[in-house]
């Protein structure tokens, strides 16, 4: 099986950040937030924030936010008709069928880009959408437990990632690891 992480690996970008960007045109008041927003990506991309962080200071603007979306599905379905050029051509090449996407990015926003993309199985963070509560934040060493829960007794043939620090120990896991720079993939394992 190959498993992918999806941000800056099949996506070219982080869309968590490009979905925030989206509400906030939609909701202009949430512009007061982008410091903070870009303060607390960068925390996570330099490894400087634990998931028991990232919940302790975000969950509650999100829980609050999502009581005001109106239709999270609706919402979904246009963000990805926007930013769905976003995946990166390799993809489609190397795509098998068994392919597994693990992600920090909530599984409920990723359904939609799997399901165009014709990718069965995406292990991510779980957010529920009514209520905007994080019951399973899926990064860093989080993603270990969150895959093997969905594939007890999965094999990683090859594991492909932007970020050979995040992802250290799916790329243990994994056969062979690839590194992804943009459009260019660099074997590493």
């Amino acid at each position: 099986m190959n498993v992918y992480d999806f941000d800056n690996t099949i996506y070219d970008g982080e869309s968590v950040l490009h979905f925030f960007f989206y509400y906030v045109k939609k909701s202009p008041y949430l512009i007061k937030y982008v410091p903070r927003v870009l303060y607390a990506f960068l925390k996570y991309k330099l490894g400087k924030m634990s998931v028991e962080y990232a919940l302790e200071k975000y969950a509650m603007f999100l829980e609050d936010y999502f009581s005001s979306i109106e239709d999270f599905d609706a919402d979904v379905v246009e963000f990805w008709d926007k930013h769905e050029k976003n995946i990166k051509p390799f993809y489609k090449k190397l795509q098998r069928e068994d392919d597994v996407i693990v992600t920090a990015s909530p599984e409920v926003s990723m359904k939609e880009i799997c399901r165009r993309l014709g990718v069965k199985n995406c292990v991510g963070s779980i957010l529920d959408p009514e209520t905007g509560k994080i019951t399973r934040l899926c990064m860093r060493s989080q993603k270990v437990p969150a895959f093997l829960e969905a594939f007890p007794n999965a094999h990683i043939d090859n594991f492909y990632t932007d970020s050979p620090k995040n992802d250290a120990p799916l790329i243990k896991m994994a056969e062979h690891a690839f590194i992804v720079k943009g459009n260019k993939i660099t074997q590493v394992k």
